[in-house]
């Protein structure tokens, strides 16, 4: 490569972006502002879930049941059910998500020693949701019945004869935004600059200056380079903003090597940034290439591990998801960040992404043609 021509064309990729004011404002600021709003919006664990309550019982261990089920800030008793029939009506019109009926001998049994079943229903259409709230109502239950036993067969006989010790690491409070926003830097990353790249030789193609192009010494590579070039910076703007802005608002610790982290970006900018040029020179339109961005958007939120775990995938969607950058990319900035980690525990991560890099680079110059068709 020529690094004159090369220059030139990096000059001229800057100058077209600094024409398009919108564009580049989008870029640079819809990324703190999606950051806002998911790292708010997206929880993992449910609070607050809305629930009713068809008390038969209407004695103090029955209101202090319900009492425990509202200190767990996973229920808010929002209805009082005035009989089984209403409270399952409730549920099933979305009135709330949840319903507990307590029978009418709940604090006959307890004081007896009897077992004492409360029916809970949940609304499991969100798996997610019923799965908290099943959880939740079954640790109260667990609560209660150990009360109990206590005051029946004094404290010391309930010292159970193994101690399960859990000591979470990396995210002792368990805070979503600790996971999701690492996450949303590759998810951002990803589409942006892919999407913005695909439209990048399709443009040049309607505007015509491609034909300009074509008839300067440049090579094809040199102006694939030049054409991803301007993107690199954006890129790197973008992760820096959306991680002060984790930190600062969220509480997103960061514990590993900056220099590392940025230079894990630069092959993941590479490859998405090699990713849109593919699309772009596969495309004739840019409603061709946006639609055919698309069909990347999905399998790289769902499969990567932004939202879902791949841990339980089933193998065929593992195996799709590590055909996308995004996948080896959320396993190095989450262990950078939150774990500390270094180049040596993030080699396979490393190695694919620049495999990656190359593979797409190499492909988006041989479907380039310096001729028009």
């Amino acid at each position: 490569m020529n690094r004159e021509r090369l220059g030139a064309i990096f000059w001229k990729e800057f100058i077209q972006m600094r024409r398009d004011p919108a564009t580049l404002g989008m870029m640079l600021g819809a990324p703190v502002i999606q950051l806002l709003l998911f790292g708010y919006a997206i929880r993992m664990d449910v609070r607050h879930l809305s629930t009713s309550v068809f008390d038969q019982s209407q004695t103090q261990e029955s209101r202090a049941f319900i009492q425990q089920l509202e200190a767990t800030d996973n229920f808010s008793i929002r209805r009082r059910a005035v009989s089984y029939d209403d409270a399952l009506d409730l549920v099933n019109r979305g009135v709330t998500r949840a319903a507990f009926v307590i029978p009418p001998d709940f604090a006959r049994g307890l004081k007896r020693g009897r077992p004492v079943a409360v029916q809970v229903l949940v609304d499991a259409t969100d798996p997610t949701a019923s799965q908290n709230a099943i959880a939740a109502a079954q640790m109260v239950g667990q609560q209660v019945s150990l009360g109990v036993l206590a005051r029946r067969l004094g404290a010391s006989a309930l010292r159970p004869p193994l101690d399960v010790r859990v000591r979470p690491l990396f995210n002792p409070a368990l805070r979503s935004a600790i996971f999701i926003v690492p996450g949303i830097v590759g998810l951002i990353l990803s589409l942006t600059l892919m999407i913005i790249t695909a439209l990048a030789i399709v443009r040049e193609r309607e505007r015509g200056t491609l034909e300009q192009l074509i008839v300067t010494p440049l090579s094809r590579s040199e102006i694939m380079l030049g054409k991803i070039a301007p993107y690199v910076a954006v890129g790197y703007v973008q992760m820096t903003a959306v991680l002060l802005v984790g930190h600062f608002a969220f509480r997103v610790p960061f514990r590993g090597n900056v220099a590392l982290l940025y230079g894990e970006t630069l092959l993941f900018i590479f490859a998405s940034l090699g990713m849109g040029l593919f699309i772009s020179t596969l495309a004739r339109t840019q409603a061709q290439a946006m639609q055919s961005s698309y069909l990347f958007v999905m399998p790289n939120v769902l499969l990567s591990g932004f939202m879902f775990p791949r841990e339980g995938m089933p193998p065929v969607a593992k195996q799709i998801g590590l055909a996308f950058p995004l996948t080896y990319y959320l396993q190095t900035i989450r262990g950078v960040v939150l774990k500390g980690v270094g180049l040596r525990e993030l080699l396979p991560q490393t190695l694919a992404l620049l495999a990656f890099a190359i593979v797409y680079f190499a492909f988006s110059v041989r479907r380039f043609r310096k001729q028009l068709e």
